[in-house]
């Protein structure tokens, strides 16, 4: 198993960093190279950021409802105390997606 995904990686990285598209080009119509790999940098980076913040609203989620279990007294203020946190891990995707937006819709000094 860890060898597929090693393999798998090593096939990612050798497909960007050999973008043959750029090579096949004629001379003088070439875009430049800031358009393909910021398209690769804000798709990667909201990947990251997506499932990091399923991750860390999961762990917080599990954790809110085991102290809830543990002490039913005190649910509305761990409620309200997770909410915050959940808003807040909610923010750095949405800060990725405004800067994924930014990459892929402003255009490139030519």
């Amino acid at each position: 198993m860890r060898r597929v995904v090693v393999l798998s990686f090593l096939a990612v990285v050798a497909a960007l960093i050999l973008p043959r598209g750029a090579w096949a080009a004629e001379p003088g119509t070439s875009g430049g190279w800031v358009g393909p790999f910021a398209v690769i940098a804000a798709g990667i980076g909201m990947a990251i950021a997506s499932g990091l913040c399923a991750l860390g609203q999961g762990r917080a989620t599990a954790s809110a409802v085991d102290a809830m279990a543990r002490q039913p007294g005190a649910a509305g203020r761990i409620q309200t105390a997770m909410i915050i946190g959940l808003a807040l891990i909610e923010s750095l995707a949405l800060y990725v997606f405004v800067i994924a937006a930014i990459l892929l819709f402003v255009q490139p000094v030519k």
